[in-house]
Formats: C-alpha cells, sequence, structure tokens
C-alpha cells in the first residue's frame, strides 16, 4: 500500500482498504492487498456512435473479453464523459466484457447539451435509462452487472429500479441518490464547513431572497448572453474543488477543465441537480424494493464531506442484499476505492456468470 501523500485521485472523469462482506455486514480495516490492485489499461476493441430512440448518438465502447461476463461502467459528473477510461483498469479483462458510455449530451456523444438549439427537456435521467436499454439491445447483452461512481452510482440504481430483470448485480463508488436533501447539502449545507468559499459562490449566483443557489445557476447557465454562462460556470467549478479538499487524495479537477468542459459539466449537473436527479425529493431511496434482492456492492470514503456517509447508509438498511464498504481514510476517491471496486467485481463475477 502506498503512502497516503502518494495515492493517485480517481478522477471525477473516471468515475468517481476494506473488507467486502457477502452478508450485508459493514467493515472497515487496512487493505488486505499486496498485488497491484488495477490491470494495465486495455484499449477497446470495438466502439462506435448508437443513434437511439430520440435520434440522439450516444458513444459506446467496449473492451477485455468479448465472451466475458458483461458490466456496464456509469461516469460520474453528470456530464464529464468516460475520459481517459481509467475504469478499464479495475475490471479483469480476462474475465470480464466491459462496456462503458458516454452519457447523452456529453463527451463523445452527439448533440452535446451546450451546443445551440440543444432541447434541454431532453436530458433527463430517464432518457439516459432508455438510452441504457438502447445500448444493451444494440450489444444484444440479456442481463449484465451495473457499475458506476458518484452521479454514475445514482444512475446505475435509477436504471436498475426501472429494469431489475436486465441487471444481475451492481457495484457503486461514492454512493449518491441524489435526493433533495443531497443536492441541499452539497450546494448550500457544506457551506457550514466552508463558510468564506460558499458566500462567494453563492453571490456569484445572484440569486433571489429565498431562491435556492442550485436553481439561480441553472437560471445563469441558461442565460442567452455567453458571458454570463461562462463566469457563472467557473463559479460552479471553484466551489466543486472546494468541497473536496478535504480528501486526502485531492487534487484540483473541476478548476483545471477547458471553459468549454466547465460550462458542458455544470449545465449537466444544474440540470440534474435542480430536478433532484428528476427521481423526486428522496431521489433512488424510494425505489430499493424493486431491487431488493439484487446483490450490490456500496463503497464509501468516510471523510467524504461532499456525500456524507449517511446515504449509503440508508441504503444498505433498506437493501437486504447489499453489502457496504467503508474506507475510513478515503474521501470521494483514492487507490483505495480502486482497490475495493476490484475486489467487489472479483466478488460479484460468480452472480453474474450464473444470472448473466
Amino acid at each position: 500500500m502506498q503512502p497516503r501523500g502518494r495515492q493517485r485521485r480517481v478522477e471525477t472523469s473516471e468515475f468517481g482498504g476494506a473488507e467486502v462482506s457477502g452478508n450485508g455486514d459493514t467493515r472497515a480495516g487496512p487493505l488486505p492487498y499486496s498485488r497491484p490492485v488495477t490491470s494495465p489499461l486495455i484499449e477497446p476493441f470495438d466502439s462506435g456512435l448508437l443513434t437511439v430512440r430520440d435520434g440522439a448518438q450516444i458513444y459506446w465502447e467496449t473492451s477485455g473479453n468479448p465472451d466475458g461476463a458483461p458490466m456496464v461502467w456509469l461516469h460520474g459528473g453528470p456530464g464529464t464523459g468516460l475520459g481517459p477510461g481509467g475504469y478499464r483498469r479495475w475490471p479483469d479483462p480476462a474475465n470480464w466484457l466491459i462496456i462503458g458510455l458516454d452519457q447523452r449530451a456529453c463527451g463523445r456523444s452527439r448533440p452535446l447539451a451546450t451546443d445551440p438549439g440543444f432541447d434541454l427537456a431532453t436530458l433527463t435521467t430517464q432518457m439516459m435509462i432508455a438510452d441504457l436499454e438502447d445500448l444493451r439491445e444494440h450489444l444484444a447483452v440479456d442481463r449484465w452487472l451495473v457499475a458506476g461512481g458518484s452521479w454514475g452510482a445514482t444512475l446505475a440504481q435509477a436504471y436498475a429500479q426501472a429494469h431489475p430483470d436486465r441487471v444481475a448485480a451492481l457495484a457503486l463508488l461514492a454512493v449518491t441518490t441524489t435526493s433533495r436533501a443531497e443536492v441541499e447539502w452539497i450546494t448550500e449545507g457544506v457551506g457550514r464547513i466552508f463558510p468564506r468559499e460558499w458566500d462567494v459562490f453563492a453571490a456569484a449566483s445572484g440569486r433571489s431572497e429565498g431562491q435556492r443557489v442550485v436553481d439561480a445557476y441553472l437560471e445563469r447557465m441558461t442565460d442567452p448572453d455567453p458571458a454570463v454562462r461562462a463566469a457563472a460556470a467557473r463559479a460552479w467549478c471553484t466551489w466543486e474543488d472546494v468541497h473536496v479538499s478535504l480528501d486526502p487524495a485531492h487534487q484540483p479537477y473541476f478548476t483545471l477543465l477547458e471553459p468549454a468542459m466547465q460550462e458542458l459539466v455544470v449545465l449537466h449537473v444544474v440540470q440534474s441537480w435542480a430536478n433532484s436527479g428528476f427521481l423526486g425529493d428522496h431521489g433512488v431511496l424510494d425505489g430499493v424494493e424493486a431491487v431488493a434482492q439484487v446483490p450490490a456492492v456500496l463503497i464509501h470514503g468516510r471523510l467524504d464531506v461532499s456525500g456524507p456517509l449517511v446515504t449509503p447508509w440508508e441504503l444498505h438498511r433498506r437493501w437486504p442484499a447489499s453489502s457496504l464498504v467503508v474506507l475510513d481514510d478515503e474521501g470521494h476517491g483514492g487507490i483505495g476505492m480502486a482497490a475495493a471496486m476490484r475486489q467487489a467485481l472479483a466478488d460479484l463475477l460468480p452472480v453474474v456468470r450464473v444470472t448473466g
């Protein structure tokens, strides 16, 4: 295990020391691994643009073993895209057919949410769920393991609740449900920890009295003036890097993005968060019963200030087939999460082979 000062942050674009229990227990402790916790980066053996039911094009790629157990990775953000493909390091490429996609309107998918004339009404979680079904059918996959990190964890759960018969298991990092309470915590409540920075963030929203910060930013990100949108995106990205800064493996990410990428990601985020992920005030929590018997591993850092541990804890309490892995010395990402995800995939492989 590397010293903490040398930990590699798991970048948002790639999302997102424990013993994983298969009996729904929660255990935390030192990493038991003496071998490398990820595979070498492999390249896709196939990729393409899939035209889905509303005419949008979704970029997809496959790597690993064409005859392996199928799994799909859902990136975070929303809006960051797959990035350089670091997610391909986690599954054993000899055993898994590894599927990735740039969710609609971001990455290599088209159109982008920031393209002129883009209809934001098409940028909803329900449309993303439909995209996943179109991709599953296109790739002739009957059932698959669904994995995701941060926002991708919410989308994975929402998809599984809508199509439980198509999901063999779930493996989730930096677990979220995108409930109204979570959105208000990350955009307002965390200001109690970073009051000076939050005052700047709130002021840049230009909100009116009583207006939520996230709603004000959605107004600014859809303003016809490009200077207004660019300023709002910069302010939002500064706040994003602030509230994850207590993570031991923290490195700036959002503030280093190119301006066009900042605007794309922030528009995706505020469109989703202002609408509680289009999943109701409680996010995916109210739908857990639909996947109660679907095996799931929930991996979360105790130091994740932006997304407190109470979220996966509440899910775990309601989800009989889930295991909760708590990483005591990590926040929203890190080398321990990569190790825990690799172990979770190894543990879930027999389930997917039997039911996939």
